[in-house]
């Protein structure tokens, strides 16, 4: 019966064409088939160097796993197992965006084992430079370079999955870890000027959602939370406002949450024109549970489309695309 040759064995012999070879074991498949691989140099001690890291290196890694990911098969695997059962829906799109839009299509070619912190480095580059994509019936882009924020996005997504290859015995480290991710530019954010705060709530009032603009002006609630406000959540008496949900679409449906962070739960408190105005609001539909229903379904508005009438009364005023916050306490 023919000797099984231990784990990290390895014999070196010099080739027909000059140049020395080492070969070893690196471990057995599934089938108990021994995966040999091999290292060649110039001279038998420079050979017998490479043997002597390759055999502790290859101890360090997965035989039977190792070598047989793409970054796109590994991306599309670690995703279901580690990310898509823990986080919510929201948390999902960003994991796809940065998977499906950015890496895939750059990187999702390459061995993972052959990925190179050279190779992600210069991806980086790519994104600051030419990495926004042009969705189908949008406008034609302004900017082409992603923002060094949505860069570091791309990163902590790519470097995560690579720190599971690791622990996974896939790779020997991370080519990720040591990249150069840029930093933030602050950017002066854009709020509506105190002097268009008139000619904003008077088309708003036209377009019949004085009362959600005015709300989301003066207390800064984040859209989907406003517009998953029921009238339940008002204690009039008390002058406060119960914020505890929000809605958002996902997969083509509305669905209203509770926050992913309890500190998003809170209570706001309102002035009494601010609770009039409430109030007014909710005897125009008093059969409506819910705070500002939409016209067309009755149920909540989507946010997409508030978003664009936002824009829309923006662009009538003649303002520039701000920011729903305003300058000072009205």
């Amino acid at each position: 019966m023919p000797k099984r040759r231990a784990n990290g064995e390895g014999n070196i012999r010099k080739r027909k064409d000059g140049r020395w070879e080492g070969r070893y074991t690196a471990g057995y498949d599934a089938n108990g088939k021994a995966i040999t691989k091999n290292v060649l140099g110039k001279t038998q001690a420079e050979v017998k160097d490479k043997l002597r890291t390759a055999i502790e290196d290859s101890k360090k890694l997965d035989p039977v796993k190792a070598g047989s990911y793409t970054l796109e098969q590994w991306l599309k695997l670690w995703y279901s197992v580690y990310v898509e059962p823990q986080v919510r829906y929201s948390t999902q799109e960003f994991y796809h965006n940065a998977i499906d839009h950015h890496i895939i299509p750059k990187l999702g070619s390459v061995k993972l084992e052959k990925l190179t912190m050279l190779q992600i480095q210069q991806f980086y580059n790519e994104l600051l430079k030419s990495g926004r994509v042009q969705k189908k019936n949008q406008p034609e882009l302004r900017e082409h370079g992603l923002s060094p924020r949505m860069v570091q996005c791309v990163h902590v997504v790519l470097n995560k999955a690579l720190e599971h290859a690791v622990e996974e015995k896939l790779i020997l480290a991370n080519p990720a870890k040591k990249c150069k991710i840029p930093k933030n530019t602050r950017k002066e954010m854009k709020i509506l000027p105190e002097a268009l705060i008139g000619p904003y709530l008077s088309a708003a009032k036209e377009h019949g959602i004085f009362a959600p603009m005015y709300l989301e002006l003066t207390t800064g609630l984040r859209r989907g939370e406003l517009l998953a406000l029921r009238w339940e959540d008002l204690d009039v008496q008390n002058r406060t406002l119960s914020i505890n949900k929000s809605v958002a679409r996902q997969d083509g449906k509305l669905v209203i949450s509770t926050p992913k962070t309890p500190n998003s739960i809170r209570t706001v408190l309102l002035p009494e024109d601010t609770v009039k105005l409430l109030v007014e609001e909710h005897e125009r539909h008093p059969a409506n549970p819910y705070l500002f229903p939409s016209p067309r379904t009755g149920e909540t508005w989507d946010p997409d489309g508030f978003r664009r009438l936002h824009d829309r009364i923006i662009k009538e005023i003649g303002a520039e695309h701000v920011i729903l916050k305003s300058s000072k306490p009205l």
